[in-house]
This record gives structure tokens, sequence and C-alpha cells, in this order.
């Protein structure tokens, strides 16, 4: 009986041993600064004085006297990821299920040349989209307008609020095939053939019936995977607009979302406290929308 427990207490020790430094570095630069986040919410914080508590005066203020919040913010933020989420994530499914259809010298190519963008930094990525959408006649899109007569005069793309938006959009979706494109093609790859024959015989008529009612059920951890990258990666490119208009607010608040009004309130007006607050409204959205994500995909008992 005592070697028993010793050996299951050196199996526990041993596997805390592999565990920790993921313990310790998930510690130190998640858990603690959310608290901190959270603590900071509640508190008028300049970064110079000590914070000073002031209760939920910044949730108030945030939902009641932050109009750029309520006019600008959170409909540029709901718009932005509502495309680009669920359409990075469609596009990134149909991607992966083109390329399980060809050979695998082939398919190894445009993988590469389809998840390359984002190996690319996001700031390498920007210098490349300004120069295509740049405001004079040597930017490439006005270049091309101008020569095939549409247009007479070189268009401010970046700093024009009507279309702003739509460039973040483009920019983000052809960035988006990341690590969530590569699980859904890895769990594309590894569905048993076999079942696809079984089906065929138990009725399915097309590939479209495959899809849904085969490749979806066999691979939803990969989905969910995928569903939640989607959701992270969305919140956290909406930094673009910023870097295309070199601006923050963006021109007119047309590409201003959460990300940016945090990065405006924290480094450039130092309330720290008032971000803070942003910040968790912003943790909130993302957990429940990671949460709706689980309940989708996640395999049930």
């Amino acid at each position: 009986m005592k070697m028993a427990m010793k050996k299951s207490v050196r199996r526990e020790l041993e596997a805390l041993f592999f565990v920790w430094p993921f313990v310790l570095t998930f510690t130190c630069f998640i858990v603690i600064p959310v608290i901190v986040a959270i603590y900071l919410s509640f508190t008028y914080f300049n970064t110079i004085q000590p914070p000073e508590f002031i209760g939920l005066k910044n949730y108030v203020n945030l939902l009641t006297q932050d109009n750029v919040f309520m006019m600008y913010v959170l409909p540029n933020t709901f718009k932005f990821s509502l495309i680009v989420g669920p359409g990075g994530y469609l596009l990134s499914f149909w991607l992966a299920w083109l390329l399980a259809q060809i050979p695998k010298r082939s398919r190894s190519v445009l993988t590469l040349i389809i998840y390359s963008p984002s190996m690319t930094a996001a700031v390498a990525m920007s210098v490349v989209w300004l120069v295509v959408f740049s405001g004079d006649s040597s930017g490439y899109l006005n270049s091309i307008l101008i020569g095939i007569g549409i247009i007479n005069e070189p268009i401010q793309w970046m700093q024009s609020p009507h279309y702003l938006m739509y460039i973040m959009i483009a920019v983000t979706l052809w960035n988006s095939m990341g690590v969530g494109f590569l699980a859904m093609l890895a769990g594309m790859l590894n569905i048993n053939q076999e079942m696809y024959e079984a089906g065929y015989i138990d009725g399915i008529k097309n590939r479209l019936q495959e899809v849904w009612y085969i490749t979806i059920p066999s691979m939803k951890p990969q989905m969910l995977f995928g569903a939640v990258m989607a959701v992270v990666g969305t919140f956290q490119a909406g930094d673009i607009g910023v870097t295309l208009s070199g601006a923050n607010p963006t021109p007119q608040y047309a590409g201003q979302v959460i990300v940016n009004h945090i990065a405006d309130y924290g480094f450039i007006r130092y309330d720290m406290g008032y971000a803070s607050a942003v910040s968790v409204v912003l943790l909130v959205i993302v957990y429940g929308l990671s949460k709706v994500c689980w309940r989708l995909f996640a395999e049930k008992d």
C-alpha cells in the first residue's frame, strides 16, 4: 500500500515538474495581468500618482458618457468582427477543404503560399498595403484607376472614412489564414476515407452532404480551435486601422475599434484606469464568444 502511494506521489511530482514552466509563465503573463487590469478598472490611475479607488465610475462613464465608444467604437467593432471573424473562418474552412482534394506535393506548396502572410509581421504587411492604397497618383490602386479612366484624381484611401473600414476588412481577411487554417487542414487530412465510402452507401448524394454529415462532425476539435483562434485574432487585428491610417483615433473614428480605444486612453491620454475598464469589457466579449464557439463545436458526451 505504501509503495503504491509513493509511486502515485512520484508520478504527480514528475507531472508537476513538466507542467510548472507553463503554469508559471501562464500565471505571470496572463492571470496576474488580468487580475491587475480588473483592479485598475475600479480606479483612477494616470501612471504617475498611485491608483485612486473610484468604484464603478469608469464603467458608468463608459456606458453613459463616452459618446465615441457608443456611437463609433462599439458599432465598428461589431461590424468588423462579424465580417472578419465568420468570413475568415469560412474562408479558412473552404480553402482547407479545397487543398484536401488535391495531390500532396501541390497541396504543400499552396498551403505554404496561403499561410505565409500570417507568418509575416503585421508591420511589414501594412507597408505592402500602404503602397497599394497610397493616396497619391503613384499608389498602385490610384494609378490603375486613373489609367483606365475610372477616376480623374487620386483618392485618399487611408484617410477617407468611406473606405478605411473596408480596407481594414480586406487586409485582415487576406492575413487571416493562420494556425486555425492549418488545424482545419490537418483535421480533414486525418479523416478516415472509409467513412466517405460508407456515407455514400448510406445515402449521401453529393459533396455538400458529405461535408455536412461526415467532414464537419469528424473534425469538431479542429473546428473549435479554429473558431476560438478566429475570435481572438479578429479582435487583435483591429489595430490594423491605426497602422494603415497612421493616427489614433482613426480619421473621423471610421476605423476605431475597442483595441484602438484602449490604446488611445492607455498610452496617449494615460488614463490607465479607464483603459483597463474598456479592456475588461473586451475580455468579457471575447470570453462570451468563445463560450458560444465551445457550445457549437465541443464534443458532446
